[in-house]
């Protein structure tokens, strides 16, 4: 088996054709079953989430044994080639219970620098955001178009998605809001759409707080490929997940670091 990045974006594809398969029989289905994961709030899981976690990790285990695997509903399983698939089955398990298709698979492949590949596959409206290695497209209805991200540098001309509006602690959304005061528009509540939004230059901005690796490594891929920027709150890494701020370019990326970092954040 070769590791190059054309035949790994193939098997990124396979993981996500095995995702809508598992996953759409369930979308917007009277009755399906919901979990809360969580001791305090609500974090829902569904058969659908672990069964189209399952599909992906069958590929995995077939076609690459020697890559790790870390997963949302199935955890870390460690490997030996220093690769690691980092999968989210459903990112946005709210929206999809609620049934609205906001809600995506993501499928990063990443290594000790982060993420290589990575896949924002929306199955229902048939999209499939991709980027690797400089080179991010959209798939449809069989037909491939280049992404890129907008050219806006003004704060005041940007669009800017958050997933939820209390973002996350006091000092977070105090931050948060000083940059959402600055921009045209803000909208919330589009989870991983958001990000493959701001790839296919739709919009702008992206900042969220208290994410996880797999909630952001697709995206991160995905973007950076677009020609955007995705760092945490203080300019750093943010393929670990926590503080995220996404930007369709370096510049107005650095006009909201320069906002974010005279707030309190701890």
């Amino acid at each position: 088996m070769t590791d190059d990045a054309t035949s790994d974006m193939d098997i990124a594809g396979r993981l996500a054709d095995e995702a809508r398969t598992a996953i759409l029989p369930f979308f917007r289905q009277n009755g399906l079953a919901t979990e809360n994961k969580a001791s305090n709030g609500f974090d829902p899981v569904t058969q659908a989430d672990r069964a189209a976690e399952a599909a992906m990790r069958d590929v995995l285990r077939h076609d690459r044994p020697l890559d790790g695997i870390w997963g949302e509903e199935f955890g870390q399983l460690d490997g030996e080639s220093g690769r690691t698939w980092v999968l989210d089955p459903i990112d946005g398990t709210r929206s999809f219970i609620s049934g609205t298709p906001t809600w995506g698979v993501l499928i990063a492949l990443s290594d000790e620098d982060g993420p290589r590949l990575g896949v924002i596959d929306q199955p229902y409206i048939g999209e499939r955001f991709c980027g690797a290695r400089g080179e991010a497209w959209l798939e449809r209805a069989g037909d491939r178009a280049k992404l890129a991200t907008r050219a806006t540098t003004k704060l005041s001309d940007a669009i800017l998605f958050t997933t939820f509006p209390e973002v996350g602690s006091s000092p977070e959304k105090a931050a948060f809001d000083a940059v959402r005061g600055k921009v045209k528009l803000t909208r919330y509540g589009m989870d991983c759409y958001a990000y493959a939004l701001l790839a296919a230059g739709q919009i702008d901005l992206v900042i969220e707080a208290g994410l996880q690796a797999y909630d952001i490594q697709a995206p991160i891929a995905v973007i950076e490929a677009a020609g955007g920027c995705v760092t945490n709150w203080s300019g750093g890494s943010a393929h670990l997940g926590g503080r995220v701020v996404a930007a369709a370019n370096a510049d107005l990326h650095q006009a909201v670091l320069d906002i974010l970092k005279t707030y309190d954040q701890t």
